[in-house]
């Protein structure tokens, strides 16, 4: 009798296994939003628990792209079958990412269908700003929220931190992965060089995973080829070229030239009055960890900020094999509000 019950127990166990390990089905919604600017939209998607019938500000968050990738490649591109998008829909959140103007499925300015060299840079980080603040907003009203939280990458940092700086009572918290920072400013010859209306050119495996040892690079993203091949195909014309591009809009460049490389922050982190997390690969060469100490330091005094490098990562760890490490660095600050509230709810 005792083994059989033993038995029994076993498989009570392992059928309760079998079903935490299913994956929680997700709904997902594609959205095309009015930017602030007549004749122009911005791509918004949106991923959910198919089971999720009540939504609060605590567990909405919205993902913002880096200056030459669409948000769908990076947050929502999927690796051993789960994305980061994925990862924290199932966790019981209502997440969203947004294509700033020129990128991926929003709209592109008409000087994209120029040569680069016919116009000066487009897509500055002031419109970017102002196109995040439109899905932020279509976000709020359609949800009935007052507030969300905010994660940007690399060049998304700049426009999330600088939205939250002047507009911190529409954010719940904001996670700063990859931010860029003061630099030096490059060779006089290159600094002199004209910037056209955008930058054609594939995703660089020595660019954006610069600052890894050569030999580990290709151990820490195997599959950088097809992910490559997968970015490209976001550009509707630029695929087409031979050999195939990814066209990004030049904005991003000028404005490095002329503050970050000028010695100029483009927004201040004092200004940030809301829960921040500042998180940087150890390897990464493009937005260095010091920097990422840099904007911490800048950031108000007092117990809701934090600091997280991961070790073995680069300026991609979102794709890297320890992406798990982000990600759950990641999922361990923004679910740390709603632990607090249910703390304090407790008797």
């Amino acid at each position: 009798m005792a083994q059989l019950f033993l038995a029994l127990a076993g498989l009570i166990v392992g059928a309760s296994v079998a079903v935490a390990e299913v994956p929680r089905q997700l709904i997902v919604e594609d959205f095309m939003v009015d930017a602030a600017d007549p004749g122009t939209q911005v791509y918004v998607r949106n991923k959910r628990p198919a089971d999720m019938n009540q939504f609060s500000s605590d567990k909405t968050l919205l993902f913002v792209h880096g200056s030459t990738l669409p948000a769908e490649v990076t947050f929502d591109y999927s690796l051993q079958g789960l994305s980061w998008m994925d990862y924290i829909a199932r966790d019981g959140w209502d997440v969203y990412l947004v294509d700033v103007r020129g990128y991926g499925r929003s709209t592109r300015p008409p000087e994209m269908g120029q040569p680069a060299a016919s116009n000066p840079p487009i897509v500055t980080t002031d419109v970017a700003v102002k196109d995040v603040g439109s899905a932020i907003d279509f976000i709020l009203q359609r949800r009935g929220l007052s507030k969300l939280n905010l994660m940007g990458w690399s060049w998304g940092t700049v426009i999330t931190g600088a939205y939250t700086a002047e507009k911190s009572e529409k954010i719940e918290s904001l996670v700063l992965f990859a931010p860029p920072w003061l630099r030096p400013p490059p060779p006089s010859q290159a600094a002199s060089q004209p910037l056209g209306a955008y930058v054609a050119a594939p995703p660089s495996r020595d660019r954006l995973q610069a600052g890894a040892p050569e030999d580990r690079r290709q151990d820490l993203m195997p599959e950088f080829e097809t992910w490559s091949a997968a970015a490209i195909a976001t550009d509707p014309v630029g695929s087409t070229q031979s050999p195939p591009v990814l066209r990004s809009p030049a904005g991003t460049v000028q404005d490095t030239r002329n503050y970050w490389q000028a010695g100029k922050p483009y927004y201040d982190p004092a200004k940030i009055k809301v829960p921040t997390l500042v998180i940087v690969g150890e390897w990464d060469g493009l937005t260095r960890p010091d920097g990422a100490q840099a904007i911490f330091h800048r950031l108000p005094s007092g117990p809701d900020k934090r600091f997280v490098e991961i070790g073995e990562a680069t300026h991609l760890a979102l794709l890297e094999k320890n992406r798990m490490e982000l990600f759950r660095e990641v999922q361990l600050f923004i679910d740390r509000g709603r632990q607090s509230k249910a703390r304090k709810l407790s008797p």
